[in-house]
């Protein structure tokens, strides 16, 4: 019986054998499964901090809640730094050229950096982003020290961002969700120590997930520098023109990408913020709950990235060209089934996060608004990491910067005010129709002028 896991699956592809219909939606089943996993710790980790600072009042909730777009925003615009040398990585390892080992070094060195650089910048930072975020005065104090913890743990949390991207793109995504899970539990155990045991409140939970960070940073680190097949060997890197213009073709703007969508968390949260703290915690509630309804488009970005850049590498244009429509299918039918049961769930997601019955009562009523989005969204994130794949990073930085501060900021601006949060939030739900929209044209475009050479399928 032809084994069928997932490395020798990829060296098939590598070596230029036939894939079947059947083994193609296999090979993306097996990569998209583990790495939604290893979305756990992105989602999950916010809403165990949320959720258990949240379980000594609303105003901890909305501390966090009042910071967390702005963590989001610090993190995606360093990842560039990660994903200049990842998607490189993916396609010389489908090129069978020994470089990857060199890629993934000069990738560290530049992630732990940039990390050094804005972590500094933002703890000088963190006193005034509340402020200017509208955060009412019984939340601000809280707000600072979760979000300077956050940028002290920087590093780390980039390193840890290098490391799984690094091993997804060698086709590995079961050891980095695997991590990424023990991440939470720790997460969990550091929480409790250090919200409850040392009564540090909203800053115990930021140094208890800093502290998970850490312990998964480095045990994954330590696998891709000294353990991984395709990426082990000498912790020097050998720079080259070339890999360095690559990467700053390919990281640029996939930071600005980041930076636009963390920027337009930042002003959303801005608008939410004018509506008061019981607004603040159920938009930041409800935008928990929900990222764990995209994470199997994640999933399958990931997926996308590694299979388009290992193709790409390979020269399997054709085979490139059926696995991105596949892939992108597969996505939104598992992002439709998300959307289905965020609607039916929404009471107990909520009820999760928060005892308050006001929160949980508003969050229920904007993530059933939103589930009508989620399969227009898997379309963006998912045709994201295809584009990614490719080299491409230029087209979504440039459909996300039109959908979202064309359309969702202005749209929210204006519904928050006589609708309160919903009008905000359906403001979200038409924007993301409309960019899952944009994506799809955008994808038909790019393969337009491929060969359109046919694989044959057994």
């Amino acid at each position: 019986m032809k084994n069928t896991n997932t490395a020798s699956l990829l060296a098939d592809l590598r070596e230029g054998r036939n894939l079947s219909t059947q083994v193609q939606s296999q090979l993306i089943l097996l990569l998209s499964g583990p790495a939604i996993l290893a979305q756990l710790s992105v989602t999950i980790m916010p809403l165990i901090d949320a959720g258990m600072a949240g379980s000594l009042g609303a105003d901890a909730a909305a501390s966090i809640g009042l910071v967390s777009s702005s963590t989001w925003l610090i993190h995606g615009s360093c990842t560039g730094a990660v994903y200049g040398f990842s998607v490189q990585c993916a396609q010389a390892i489908g090129a069978k050229d020994k470089n990857a080992v060199c890629l993934s070094r000069q990738g560290l060195y530049l992630a732990l950096a940039i990390g050094l650089l804005i972590g500094l910048l933002g703890i000088l930072l963190s006193p005034y982003i509340p402020v200017w975020l509208g955060g009412e005065s019984s939340i601000l104090s809280d707000s600072t020290k979760y979000l300077a913890v956050f940028c002290l743990s920087l590093p780390f949390v980039l390193l840890n961002s290098w490391a799984v991207q690094m091993l997804q793109s060698a086709g590995n995504t079961r050891l980095p969700s695997l991590i990424q899970i023990v991440m939470c539990f720790l997460d969990v155990l550091f929480n409790y120590l250090f919200i409850f045991i040392m009564d540090l409140g909203v800053m115990g939970a930021a140094l208890g997930t800093c502290l998970a960070e850490v312990c998964s940073s480095l045990f994954l680190s330590y696998h891709v520098l000294f353990k991984d097949p395709f990426l082990k060997g000498s912790l020097k890197p050998h720079y080259t023109r070339t890999s360095i213009r690559r990467a700053w073709q390919i990281g640029l703007p996939a930071s600005i990408e980041q930076i636009i969508t963390g920027s337009s968390y930042v002003m959303f949260t801005r608008i939410v913020s004018s509506l008061g703290s019981i607004s603040i915690a159920a938009n930041s509630f409800a935008i928990t709950a929900e990222s764990l309804c995209y994470m199997p488009g994640y999933g399958c970005a990931a997926a996308a990235s590694v299979i388009i850049g290992q193709c790409s590498g390979a020269g399997r244009i054709d085979l490139q060209k059926q696995m991105a429509w596949r892939i992108c299918r597969i996505g939104v039918f598992m992002m439709t089934l998300s959307g289905v049961a965020m609607f039916i769930l929404a009471p107990y997601l909520m009820g999760m996060l928060t005892p308050v019955p006001e929160i949980a009562q508003l969050g229920i009523q904007v993530l059933r608004i939103e589930a009508f989005a989620e399969p227009m969204y898997g379309v963006s994130i998912v045709i994201t990491g295809i584009l990614r794949g490719k080299g491409d990073t230029f087209w979504p930085a440039i459909l996300n910067l039109l959908s979202i501060w064309c359309v969702r900021i202005p749209l929210a601006a204006l519904l928050s005010v006589p609708l309160g949060l919903f009008g905000a939030w359906i403001a979200m739900n038409i924007e993301l129709n409309f960019r899952g929209l944009i994506f799809l044209i955008r994808l038909k475009k790019t393969f337009s002028k491929d060969s359109g050479m046919k694989t044959n399928t057994m």
